[in-house]
């Protein structure tokens, strides 16, 4: 679920703190891609007839194909991806996921249904419902990821944590996902729709956390109270406050310690036993792996492993996976050239040039003459 309602209101109230960009802008960037979110999609996109890919033995390849082509497409547009896996979710979200298999126990039987009446629509729709990425699904990723030569980072809990973690310590430029919460955990920049099909012909979204929080007039502190109280994955949100509500809320209190205090809780009463501040602690002191002790290397694929790996029992077309190992080779090898911002570094100033230093030199050399003709014009 990710913040309930967080993108339409940033782009409401701050639209400045948004942009809209092509792939190709990202060129010679390192972007930390959320890998569930992403699996997530291809298991619903990459399908054929309705159904989704499988291979020889009835094993579902939709992840696959989707990780490999799309990975293929980033890095030929200059991106270094690195994926991230979920660990154990907190404990805090088993509420969550409870709700979730209570949905997708829903979506069952209405696809039943759906299949008894012939109504394909329907059938299509509750098949998407019930799609779920398995443990299964992310270590055949990670394999075929290792054969590609793309680096992925096993997160201890919550990969969106990792992922900012990974931007705020300046090993990558932002983080891939559809959910808002990584800025909640405070990725400093956030991409959606970056792994999504070029069929889809959505721009990429670029959201920066400093310009939504000065937008906002919030802290980061702040934020996260407002991202709880419009509802997040680890506590339920109080029923009746919206989203133009809750920034108002906010703003005027500053805390919801003090929001409940203010509000009228008959009207607007908090969940029972509302575990605001467990979430707020872990949007604050996630658990992340240490990014200094992360190392990220892309290297040159491995051709024969990926036709061993893809082609056979799970049917993909030999000379596409060929083809497609050469598409990294290549881009690996035009890769090299970095980012244009790069080449200006800061140089440090010669021993004696601060400005502190110059006042004493003048000082000792007296006042200085005027130069004939008055001040100098920089031409046009």
């Amino acid at each position: 679920m990710g913040i309930l309602g967080l993108s339409k209101l940033i782009a409401d109230i701050v639209p400045s703190a948004v942009k809209e960009n092509d792939i190709k802008n990202y060129f010679g960037r390192k972007i930390a891609v959320d890998a569930s979110m992403s699996l997530y999609q291809f298991l619903i996109a990459v399908r054929s007839e309705g159904a989704q890919l499988t291979s020889a033995d009835g094993e579902t390849t939709s992840h696959l194909m989707g990780t490999f082509y799309r990975t293929i497409r980033m890095i030929e547009n200059g991106i270094k991806p690195v994926y991230v896996f979920d660990g154990k979710p907190p404990q805090l979200k088993s509420g969550e996921l409870t709700k979730r298999q209570e949905r997708r126990e829903e979506a069952q039987k209405a696809l039943e249904k759906a299949e008894e009446t012939g109504d394909m629509e329907q059938v299509d729709k509750f098949n998407r419902r019930l799609v779920k990425v398995t443990k299964n699904h992310a270590e055949e990723c990670k394999q075929l990821l290792k054969l590609m030569g793309v680096p992925y980072v096993n997160a201890p809990c919550e990969a969106e944590a990792q992922c900012a973690a990974l931007v705020k310590s300046g090993k990558v430029y932002a983080t891939a996902t559809e959910d808002m919460d990584a800025l909640t955990f405070g990725s400093n920049v956030l991409v959606r729709h970056l792994t999504f099909s070029e069929a889809r012909k959505m721009p990429v979204q670029e959201f920066h956390l400093n310009r939504v929080l000065q937008g906002m007039e919030l802290s980061q502190d702040e934020f996260i109270d407002l991202c709880i109280l419009l509802g997040c994955d680890y506590c339920d949100s109080i029923k009746g406050i919206g989203p133009k509500r809750a920034i108002e809320l906010i703003k005027n209190h500053r805390t919801l310690e003090a929001v409940l205090e203010k509000i009228d809780t008959s009207k607007y009463p908090p969940p029972p036993g509302w575990l605001f501040k467990e979430a707020r602690s872990l949007f604050l002191k996630p658990e992340v792996a240490d990014p200094e002790g992360i190392e990220l290397k892309w290297e040159n694929p491995d051709e024969e492993g990926l036709v061993e790996y893809l082609c056979g029992d799970k049917g993909f077309s030999e000379d596409r996976v060929r083809g497609g190992a050469k598409k990294l080779v290549k881009a690996r090898g035009g890769g090299t050239q970095g980012r244009l911002d790069t080449f200006f570094k800061t140089i440090a100033p010669p021993p004696g040039s601060s400005p502190a230093n110059k006042r004493k030199v003048e000082e000792k050399k007296g006042p200085a003459k005027k130069a004939k003709g008055g001040s100098f014009r920089r031409p046009k």
